[in-house]
């Protein structure tokens, strides 16, 4: 009875729909290529709740909804790639709400109501080998249809679970593209998964074993009506735990966005630069100390994870203020000096790479740095990143050492003129001298750092002298950590 009156009121109330924009995620970026659609037409939205996903060169992420109301109109469509500032969508005022879902929600009564006067749950798979037979039932073959042939994409547009699982109520999932084309792929109800990573985020790890587990017996094979009928739910679901369909071997996989736009930028940066690589041995063994004996209370007392990155954060802090030649940039025919440390750390994703940046890095202290640092990574991880979290950097250190390798030869980071990689930690033996002058052998926790610079504005003694200052700030740690 309220409806009628409901739809006038928005459209004669002179409410101006909200235009939905791509976002510029860097100051370099033109343009951003829009990966998924996290709501529909007709799909009520508030205000900062995730609508849709975007991938450039420097960020993938989720972009809220700057309104409350419903999407009335998707104006770009997945896969697409479009300027800056270009409307993708429009979301219509609150008032509107009232019309878009009134349609639905007969509908779904309408396939509510045949259910219980006959009981069919047990029925619905019993059509499924001959859906088309029964035509008596106009709800029921779609309902038997959407779930037979598990297509990833139709799945998706219907934000439904794939698999019938008792879902959580509209509770959202916090998981990586990689994660989500690996559950559409096996049929996986995300809810279902349980999830190891920073802020509740489900890992590729998570997702593989799940499917393991499920592929045992028929577990993916779970029907609607309790029966193992469809013998099409295992067969979309390839026998290979562990291995991620859309990449087998001999596949050819066409790379992603945000694989293409890092491409480009590394190409750029290799043909900008004249790159030159310097690498420096350091004995990290009191940090390790530090870290191992402080590390528990430390952790207990301030609320964060006791990371080496603060570590070596305040190292080159300490090396940019006796070189700050290494945190310019070419501008030009000029070299520019920045006047704060904007530091970029390079985040491994499942998907890719992303560089978020603590601003003012030199303002801050020792346990403000392992804040910042830790927060910009959770966020990324978790695609919650703003434009602003992502550019304006002046100096990147990037760690693969957590992954082993005893150095690396970085791509600088344009438009910086350098960037420090960090080489993983081994107990090494190594000589050392005692007071009276005698060597002996002790084992020392031993780590190479590598400084790639632009020798365009860097000269190899100054990287050098740089690297040595950031090597005697770790070997002399003196700093109380907070």
């Amino acid at each position: 009875m309220d409806q009628p009156p409901g739809p006038p009121a928005v459209s004669a109330g002179g409410i101006m729909p909200t235009d939905v924009i791509m976002p510029q995620m860097g100051e370099s970026i033109v343009e951003g290529t829009l990966t998924k659609w996290l709501k529909k037409p007709g799909d009520k939205i508030q205000r900062d709740e995730p609508l849709f996903e975007i991938s450039t060169d420097k960020v993938d992420a989720e972009i809220p909804a700057p309104a409350s109301g419903v999407l009335k109109e998707i104006k770009v469509s997945e896969g697409a790639t479009v300027q800056v500032n270009t409307v993708v969508g429009v979301i219509d005022a609150e008032g509107a709400a009232a019309a878009a879902p009134a349609p639905a929600k007969p509908e779904a009564p309408k396939a509510a109501a045949p259910a219980p006067p006959a009981p069919s749950a047990p029925a619905r798979p019993a059509p499924s080998p001959s859906p088309a037979a029964r035509k008596g039932d106009g709800a029921r073959p779609q309902a038997v249809t959407a779930p037979e042939p598990p297509k990833p994409r139709e799945a998706v547009a219907r934000q439904e679970s794939v698999i019938e699982f008792p879902s959580e109520e509209g509770q959202r999932v916090r998981s990586s593209p990689l994660v989500r084309r690996i559950a559409r792929d096996n049929n996986v109800d995300l809810t279902q998964v349980t999830a190891s990573g920073l802020g509740g985020r489900i890992t590729k790890e998570d997702i593989l074993r799940f499917v393991e587990q499920h592929q045992a017996g028929a577990p993916t094979a779970v029907a609607v009506g309790g029966r193992p009928a469809p013998a099409a739910a295992p067969q979309p679901v390839p026998a290979m735990p562990g291995a991620v369909p859309a990449a087998l071997p001999g596949d050819l996989v066409p790379m992603s966005t945000m694989r293409k736009k890092i491409a480009e930028h590394m190409v750029a940066s290799k043909r900008t630069s004249a790159h030159v690589h310097s690498v420096f041995e350091i004995d990290m063994t009191r940090v390790v100390k530090l870290r191992d004996r402080e590390r528990a209370d430390w952790e207990k007392r301030n609320g964060s994870k006791l990371t080496f990155m603060p570590f070596f954060a305040r190292a080159v802090l300490a090396g940019i203020r006796e070189w700050p030649i290494v945190n310019a940039s070419v501008d030009g025919d000029g070299i520019r000096y920045h006047s704060n440390v904007n530091l970029g750390i390079a985040v491994s994703l499942d998907w890719g790479l992303i560089v978020p940046v603590v601003k003012h890095a030199e303002e801050k202290n020792f346990l403000g740095l392992q804040r910042a640092i830790s927060e910009l990574a959770e966020r990324a991880r978790n695609k919650k990143l703003s434009p602003d979290d992502v550019q304006g950097g002046t100096f990147t250190i990037t760690n693969p050492g957590i992954y082993g390798p005893l150095f690396g030869t970085p791509i600088i980071n344009q438009p910086q003129v350098a960037i420090l990689g960090i080489g993983g930690i081994f107990k090494t033996p190594v000589v050392k001298t005692d007071p009276e002058g005698n060597d002996y052998f002790a084992v020392a926790h031993i780590m190479h750092i590598s400084l790639g610079y632009d020798h365009r504005v860097v000269d190899g003694a100054v990287a050098d002298q740089f690297l040595g200052v950031v090597k005697k700030k770790l070997v002399q740690w003196d700093e109380d950590i907070g």
